[in-house]
Order: structure tokens, then C-alpha cells, then sequence
């Protein structure tokens, strides 16, 4: 047997796995790096983390992304050089994180690498008919692995989109697996660039799970502070709460055919960006708007679309776990509070994962159930096919 082989097969059979989790969304604003331990799989998943960090990526990083980030015509050689880079980068970042943690490689079982995601393309956004959904995340895995001496898995979404969804959300599985309980009905609501929900039944029935992705979340608040005030976001939404919501541009922003769309589904910057908000405005006669109240709008959109779809997929109220950037934005949660007055909102935080490390553990749970699981059956639904996920990659 090769050795490769021989030692992906001992680490299934132990009854620990260390796996670091990797994540970087669509804000681009850093990578997230969380090292976890895990026992058993499927429903009988167990993990805790060890150690969480989160990396900023500094302007000549961000800058290169943006070269071809959502773009749909971009400098083909620019693609070329930054998959193999970015992979590098996040290398460096693993071993550094190791390093300043005291943990030694060859303690680490598995690398679980999201990538960064620079285009999505579902069917819906395309709309070419004889291509199917698609999406490309970048970071080559095996630069990953031969940096680090770890086993890597990446390019989780591929499987997906060829399973028949769209490459996104994945959360549902990871969320089933870590975040289900008996006897209470729960929601699991990430806010990141985009936001997601994830249905978990009461009875812990995989076939009942159920996650798509409501619209935009923090992707056009941060693109636009970004371009008119030169700072990354809007920390604890200072700027957007002096501002008073438009109706009428809330009206227009809220006037797409996505919104129309039959559940499952997931959306990106393709669409959500700053020309789609100069188009609403546009169309509203809103040009001469304030910063601060289109910002306070912007934060509104994000509040009530998140609210409808869930009203729309379940009418009742559950318990709402959030996570990602979109939890420190206090206009965000007190305008959700507001329109779901029925809903108990909580963070992911008070179930012992730490709604900024959540992504990253749900990619390490991916790697978890692709080599020691997979026996999870969540039917053959539209959107959560019964798959397992991510390309393997050795070290040597």
C-alpha cells in the first residue's frame, strides 16, 4: 500500500483527529485558522477547539484578490499565479499559527482548506443553459500540504455542484452534525458577505435539514464604506446608525427576481455589489442620499431579506443561533430583533463555538466526515445532496 494511503487510513481509525480548519469568505478581510479535535462521526460528531485565529490580510494581499474577484472578465494569468500563491500564503499562515500555538506539525492530522472563493456561478446567476452550476475557490491544496508536511483537503464545493447543488450553502452538513438537538428546532444564521440559514429539525431527521442563502449580509455595507471612507467595515455600525432608513431605495433594492426565487439557492457579489446599489439608486431618483442613511438602508435590506426567507420557509419561531460579522453589527440585530419579534436570537457562542470560528470548524467537520464518516444520509433533495467532500492532497 502507499504510504499516503496507509496513513490517511490510520488516521480514519483513531479515535482522536486534530484537524486545522481554514477560512476565508468573500469580505476577503483575512484567513481564519482553527484547530479542533475531533472524535467519532455523523451523529456521534464530537469537537472542540484548541486554538482560533484569525489572520488579517493586509491591502497588497487584498488588492491581488481583487484583480478577479466576482469579475467576469479578468487577466487570465492573474488566476494562474494566484492559485498557487494564495495557497502559499495560507501555508505560511498554518505554519506561523502552529508555531506561536507550540504545536508541532506531525501532531496535526488534516488540513481542511475552504480557499477563497473569487467567483460563483449558480445556474440562476449564469443563466446559460447547457453549463451547469459552478463556483472556483482558489488556494491550491497541494501547495498547502507540501508547505505544512500535513494531509490537506480542499475544494469542498466542487462535489457539491456536481452532486447536483449549487457549491453553496454548505453549512447544513457541518451545522447537522455539530449543532443538532433533540426536542428544539433550531436556526443557524451566518451572516458573512452573504448570509445563509441552516433548518435543523427537533427530531435530528438529516433528510429534514435545509439551508440556503437569503441575499447579501455584510458584502455591500463594507464595499461601500470601504470606497467612500476608506475603512474595512463599519465598526458596531457608527456611521449607518446616524442614518435614517429610505423606504423607497429599500423598496427598489428589494425588487429582484432573486428574491422571487423557490428555496434552495446562493447569491454572491456577482450580484450583490456597488453597481446593483447605483442601479436601485437610480431607479428610486435616491442619488443624493447621505452616506449614513443609505448605510442605515443597506443594513435594513440585509435585516428584512434574511427575516422573509426564514418567515417564508418556516413561519414559526425558533431559537436563531448567528454567526459571522454581521452578529457585531448592532443595527443589523436590533432590526432582525424588530421584524422577527417572535424569534429568540442567541450566538453560536452560547453552544460552545465561536460564531467567528464557526466557518472554519464546520470546513475542519467536512474533512472529519470525508475520511472517518460518511454515512450520513440526507436524502436526495434539491440543493443537500448525500455526499461526501473535498480532494485529497498529500505532502510528499
Amino acid at each position: 500500500m502507499n504510504q499516503n494511503i496507509d496513513k490517511l487510513y490510520k488516521i480514519a481509525q483513531k479515535e482522536e483527529r486534530s484537524i486545522i480548519g481554514l477560512m476565508s469568505g468573500t469580505s476577503m478581510d483575512g484567513l481564519d485558522v482553527a484547530l479542533c479535535k475531533f472524535r467519532g462521526s455523523g451523529g456521534d460528531t464530537e469537537v472542540s477547539i484548541v486554538a482560533f485565529e484569525t489572520v488579517s490580510y493586509d491591502e497588497e494581499i487584498k488588492d491581488e484578490i481583487r484583480k478577479i474577484f466576482a469579475k467576469s472578465t479578468i487577466e487570465f494569468q492573474q488566476l494562474c499565479v494566484l492559485n498557487p500563491w494564495i495557497g502559499n500564503l495560507h501555508a505560511e499562515i498554518i505554519n506561523d499559527c502552529l508555531k506561536k500555538w507550540n504545536i508541532s506539525a506531525d501532531d496535526v492530522d488534516l488540513i481542511a482548506s475552504h480557499g477563497q472563493t473569487v467567483f460563483h456561478a449558480p445556474k440562476i446567476l449564469h443563466g446559460l443553459e447547457k453549463f451547469p452550476n459552478a463556483t472556483l475557490q482558489i488556494g491550491d491544496g497541494d501547495h498547502i500540504a507540501v508547505k505544512t508536511g500535513i494531509i490537506t483537503l480542499s475544494d469542498f464545493r466542487q462535489k457539491h455542484c456536481a452532486a447536483g447543488g449549487e457549491g453553496a450553502p454548505l453549512a447544513a452538513y457541518g451545522d447537522y452534525l455539530i449543532f443538532s438537538k433533540r426536542s428544539e428546532n433550531r436556526i443557524l444564521l451566518n451572516m458573512g458577505g452573504i448570509a445563509n440559514f441552516t433548518y435543523l429539525a427537533g427530531n435530528l431527521d438529516a433528510n429534514e435539514v435545509f439551508a440556503t442563502d437569503t441575499g447579501t449580509g455584510n458584502t455591500l455595507i463594507d464595499a461601500y464604506v470601504k470606497k467612500h471612507f476608506g475603512i474595512p467595515y463599519d465598526e458596531d455600525a457608527k456611521i449607518a446608525s446616524k442614518g435614517t432608513v429610505n423606504q423607497v431605495l429599500l423598496n427598489e433594492l428589494k425588487n429582484n427576481e432573486f428574491f422571487e426565487m423557490p428555496f434552495p439557492k446562493t447569491t454572491g457579489p456577482e450580484l450583490f455589489n456597488l453597481k446593483y446599489l447605483t442601479n436601485a439608486q437610480e431607479k428610486s431618483q435616491t442619488l443624493e442620499l447621505s452616506h449614513e442613511d443609505i448605510l442605515a438602508t443597506l443594513c435594513r435590506f440585509s435585516a428584512e431579506t434574511i427575516a422573509e426567507a426564514i418567515l417564508q420557509f418556516k413561519s414559526d419561531s425558533y431559537k436563531v443561533y448567528g454567526s459571522g460579522g454581521g452578529v457585531h453589527n448592532p443595527l443589523i440585530m436590533s432590526n432582525l430583533q424588530e421584524v422577527l419579534p417572535n424569534f429568540d436570537f442567541q450566538k453560536t457562542d452560547d453552544l460552545g463555538i465561536s460564531g467567528d470560528a464557526k466557518e472554519a470548524v464546520l470546513f475542519a467537520t467536512l474533512a472529519n466526515e470525508a475520511i472517518a464518516g460518511g454515512q450520513t444520509d440526507f436524502g436526495s433533495r434539491k440543493g443537500v445532496p448525500s455526499v461526501s467532500m473535498g480532494k485529497v492532497s498529500f505532502p510528499n
